[in-house]
């Protein structure tokens, strides 16, 4: 028929970038480095709990629509364990379809045409599809550079007599920080000053390294009885395939994302359910293990994307590494997206010849990032190629996305670089992320995912 019967707000969303990487990794041969998830499983032990869960009947059918009492109760007990909140797995839990629906669920239900919803950006790319689903509007506020820390000023700029959400994210995809306590003291004064509600996107809340410790912005003096705090078995424990997720908070609010949610997905995942319940009551040896693998794979990624030139941004927390390619020439310099006006634009490939140094600096990368250890190909990691397929897109004077994709072509030997999330701010420097957790093969091709916000 050739007719386009996708309704306008959603057209500017019709491919996903983690369809459009899924592809390009399987066209090219390539690791799918465009999507946040691991390499390897998570903890034998839930493995064999959702086995006897099935094997025994348990889950197989539909489950009560709010989640197993087994897994309120998990989280409940979680939160209680990990933060002092106190919630009543009752009425202040439900579980969803991974953590995606709990925000979608989040936002259907507390937003409509002639609201705003406030976020930071660059931000993960389902806030503004659903925020365009509910007919209200999305108000992107930057990160400033070059770090990606919060602009506090910035962000009561952009807070108006319409705003009724504050969709926060912290461990942030994909800049990789985590919010301080003194950012979120001033994030809370500006909600609680305009009578806001947060969404706090937690996935990530067990993937932060070092000193910088997740704290939830519930936890705030005044800030719990208007937070919903959305977590992610998947991310929790490396079974992003399960999709469990849910929803925490108080009553009133818990109640509005029960009424949508019910009518999306309805129930999933029964016998994962169970099985992530019991992964919610592991001991902490599980927890810290867990960030001390990934922080491992983080510093000798960060320290090879350094020696081959890239300056990289400090990650303190998620899947993701930031960096600034514009010294590697990968890129053009100068290029600022207030000078741009594309559309589907095919826009740069180059091939890269590295120093012998460099050379070996990636297949030290490529064979210590392997948690299989597998044999390293034969073919040499000399050239480091770039296919970006680019879509520039104005929304009023508030936001550009850029979207990108990498491929690459013929038969070269490539080190599987994977570029997730960045920002390309006033100055108009090109900046990345790439993910540190994927096993990386030398031998196979790199794919990209590149996002943009100005």
């Amino acid at each position: 028929m050739g007719q386009d019967f996708l309704v306008p707000k959603m057209r500017p969303h019709a491919v996903s970038i983690f369809a459009e990487m899924s592809r390009l990794a399987v066209d090219t041969n390539s690791i799918n480095l465009g999507q946040g998830f691991p390499d390897t499983d998570g903890p034998q032990e839930l493995k064999d709990e959702a086995a006897r869960c099935i094997a025994s009947g348990r889950g197989n059918q539909y489950p009560p629509p709010n989640g197993f009492p087994e897994l309120r109760l998990a989280i409940a007990a979680h939160q209680k364990r990990f933060y002092q909140i106190d919630i009543d797995p009752d009425t202040g839990v439900v579980a969803t379809t991974g953590a995606s629906e709990a925000i979608a669920s989040s936002l259907l239900a507390l937003v409509e045409k002639g609201h705003e919803v406030v976020f930071f950006e660059p931000a993960f790319d389902v806030y503004r599809a659903i925020i365009d689903l509910t007919g209200a509007i999305p108000v992107g506020v930057p990160l400033q550079k070059p770090d990606f820390r919060p602009d506090i000023q910035a962000l009561a700029e952009a807070i108006t007599p319409a705003t009724k959400v504050l969709l926060l994210n912290s461990p942030h995809n994909p800049s990789g920080i985590v919010f301080n306590r003194e950012e979120l003291s001033a994030i809370a004064s500006l909600v609680i000053e305009h009578d806001l509600i947060v969404i706090s996107d937690e996935a990530y809340e067990h993937l932060w390294f070092d000193s910088h410790i997740h704290i939830p912005i519930s936890t705030l003096p005044g800030m719990f009885e208007r937070t919903i705090t959305i977590g992610s078995g998947g991310k929790s424990f490396s079974f992003t395939g399960w999709k469990v997720g849910w929803a925490s908070g108080p009553q009133p609010l818990i109640s509005a994302v029960k009424s949508v949610r019910q009518h999306l997905s309805y129930v999933s995942g029964g016998p994962f359910q169970l099985a992530i319940a019991a992964g919610l009551g592991l001991p902490d040896q599980y927890f810290n293990e867990f960030r001390r693998g990934l922080s491992a794979k983080r510093d000798q990624l960060c320290a090879g994307l350094e020696h081959i030139g890239m300056r990289v941004i400090p990650t303190e927390g998620t899947y993701f590494v930031t960096t600034d390619i514009s010294p590697t020439g990968l890129l053009p310099t100068g290029w600022s997206s207030h000078e741009c006006w594309l559309k589907n634009v095919r826009l740069l490939r180059s091939h890269t010849k590295f120093s012998p140094s460099q050379v070996k600096t990636l297949k030290n990368m490529s064979d210590g990032l392997s948690a299989k250890n597998l044999k390293s190909s034969q073919k040499p990691l000399n050239e480091f190629t770039l296919f970006l397929e680019s879509e520039i897109e104005f929304h009023s004077h508030r936001t550009t996305e850029i979207r990108s994709a990498g491929s690459s072509h013929g038969s070269h030997s490539l080190c599987p670089l994977e570029v997730t999330g960045a920002a390309d701010y006033c100055d108009g420097t090109p900046k990345t992320g790439v993910c540190c957790s994927p096993t990386f093969r030398k031998g196979q091709a790199l794919a990209i995912n590149r996002q943009s916000k100005d």
